[in-house]
């Protein structure tokens, strides 16, 4: 039986965009597939543009103003798919993307989940250029989450393709984190503590669309802050639950002392409790990532000044 595959949209003002994200759902190679749009309380013409392609196929969910944790459970509580691809309604698959990764998930185990390349773009994804990094191989799943912390890499919300039973494992999107704007990555921890293995599909791609003024991934509200932690700490004790060793120690020590760095110099009492744990963990010696620039000032006045510094300049 051939598998179908639920493509969810979750969709708040993103009239500019949507439409290309649509076309490229609708334009997979995999025939077998359904497509939600779940529109979020948009107050632009997203509604509009997302009724518009009812008559293509796509379903049109609509919500309050909820988040897009909740507009893609919200999707899934509908969703028949035996594999779901989670899309963002500003970034665009290729033709081929999920054929793909459906070709290799077809001979592995039904607890193995699939990645893909992805590469940014702002305007038109043929500005998109494709590198290679550490996290496109195959990999163990807790192989995969140490590496991403320890290399500070990601991957695109679109380049994975899950399976729904592991999706059912891993639970749904927490709405209890609506205000963080990295809210994919607590979500795809669990779906990798999930499951058995993950498939690297370099042939696969997806164009995730960066640099968007006033995008949710660039807010750095108190309230956005308060839930990266509480997601990384939720990471964390699920990652140490599953492999307690110097590695995996290490590699949350790293991603907790990044945070600090990011965060300084608000919110000193969560940066006062990451500082503790990253002591229990054992500690590291990450330095404070920084250009040419600020590199030469953090030797000059150390990186607490020049964050200070740079935090002053712009939010004065």
């Amino acid at each position: 039986m051939t598998p179908l595959v639920s493509i969810v949209i979750p969709c708040h003002n993103a009239a500019p965009w949507l439409a290309e994200t649509l076309e490229s759902a609708l334009a997979q190679t995999w025939a077998e597939k359904e497509t939600f749009v779940v529109e979020d309380g948009s107050t632009d013409q997203s509604l509009t543009i997302a009724l518009s392609f009812e008559a293509r196929g796509v379903r049109v969910l609509q919500q309050a103003n909820r988040g897009a944790a909740a507009a893609r459970n919200h999707a899934l509580a509908h969703a028949r798919g035996d594999y779901i691809q989670f899309l963002d309604a500003d970034d665009v698959l290729a033709p081929d993307k999920i054929a793909r990764q459906l070709s290799r998930l077809s001979v592995s185990s039904a607890s193995t989940i699939a990645t893909s390349a992805w590469a940014r773009f702002q305007t038109d994804p043929s500005e998109a250029r494709f590198s290679r990094e550490a996290l496109w191989e195959d990999l163990a799943p807790v192989d995969w989450l140490v590496c991403s912390w320890e290399e500070h890499l990601m991957m695109a919300t679109a380049a994975w393709l899950v399976p729904r039973a592991v999706a059912e494992r891993a639970g749904p999107w927490n709405v209890e984190l609506a205000h963080n704007p990295i809210d994919d990555m607590e979500y795809f921890s669990r779906v990798l503590l999930a499951a058995e293995q993950v498939l690297f599909c370099g042939d696969a791609r997806v164009y995730y669309r960066s640099g968007l003024p006033g995008s949710l991934s660039q807010r750095r509200t108190d309230a956005a802050w308060l839930a990266i932690f509480q997601s990384f700490h939720l990471t964390i004790d699920r990652l140490l639950a599953q492999e307690d060793s110097p590695r995996t120690r290490h590699a949350c020590a790293v991603t907790l002392q990044r945070l600090i760095y990011e965060c300084y110099p608000r919110m000193p009492a969560l940066r006062a409790a990451a500082e503790a744990r990253v002591g229990a963990l054992g500690g590291c010696n990450l330095a404070p990532d920084a250009g040419p620039w600020r590199r030469h000032l953090q030797w000059l006045i150390g990186w607490k000044a020049t964050k200070r510094l740079h935090h002053w300049y712009y939010h004065a």
